[in-house]
């Protein structure tokens, strides 16, 4: 005799065939319908049916320099001066807008070139770190020679952000006291804590600007 009553064993039979019924009928309406994994309803390939990134051309001016360059419209400003000019001073660190490591000045501005779409900068002229040095050699931007003598870096990785933010802070005229650097100097995030150097060095380059 069978151990499973004859009417269990019905129920699964029956629902057995309702499973196998159900997915036969529906693999063979999404085969029908043309909706298979890796194709589009039109039969396109999706990577053809791809969009292509809508491109650019840019000129502007690079620490005194002309530059042009085809680029796609989402190229931030730090990618364009570190990928394609090879001005890699500017350092990529949050790429948020978040920590200041990207600061350059634009048209005598400070902006965050993580944040700065560089197809908007047509005829635009840009500063970086490389662009400070006031001649040829060894000579230095007065801040450049303030971090210096005021030991203002550790690890240095947010040091050319600080130096740009500097720069724009004492030409906007934002160093009446420690507390005011500090307070415009906010965006810039120094990891190794030397924040009462980095004031101190803006201190010195604003009095003998």
């Amino acid at each position: 005799m069978s151990a499973v009553p004859p009417t269990a064993a019905a129920g699964e039979s029956s629902s057995a065939l309702s499973r196998r019924t159900f997915i036969t009928t529906t693999t063979t309406a999404v085969a029908a319908s043309g909706l298979v994994p890796g194709t589009s309803p039109l039969g396109v390939e999706p990577a053809a049916a791809a969009e292509v990134s809508p491109s650019g051309r840019v000129s502007l001016t690079v620490n005194g320099e002309r530059h042009a360059a085809m680029i796609d419209n989402r190229t931030s400003l730090l990618d364009l001066l570190r990928e394609q000019f090879g001005l890699t001073g500017t350092k990529k660190g949050c790429d948020a807008g978040a920590c200041g490591a990207c600061t350059v000045l634009v048209d005598g501005r400070r902006v965050n070139a993580c944040l700065t779409l560089a197809v908007r900068l047509e005829g635009a002229k840009v500063t970086t770190i490389e662009g400070l040095a006031p001649g040829e050699g060894d000579d230095l931007h007065p801040l450049q020679e303030a971090f210096i003598e005021q030991d203002a870096f550790q690890c240095g990785y947010c040091t050319p952000g600080q130096i740009m933010s500097g720069i724009g802070c004492i030409r906007e005229g934002h160093t009446g006291s420690p507390e005011e650097i500090r307070e415009w100097m906010s965006g810039n995030i120094c990891r190794c804590g030397c924040y009462v150097k980095i004031v101190k060095a803006v201190e010195q380059a604003a009095g003998g600007k």
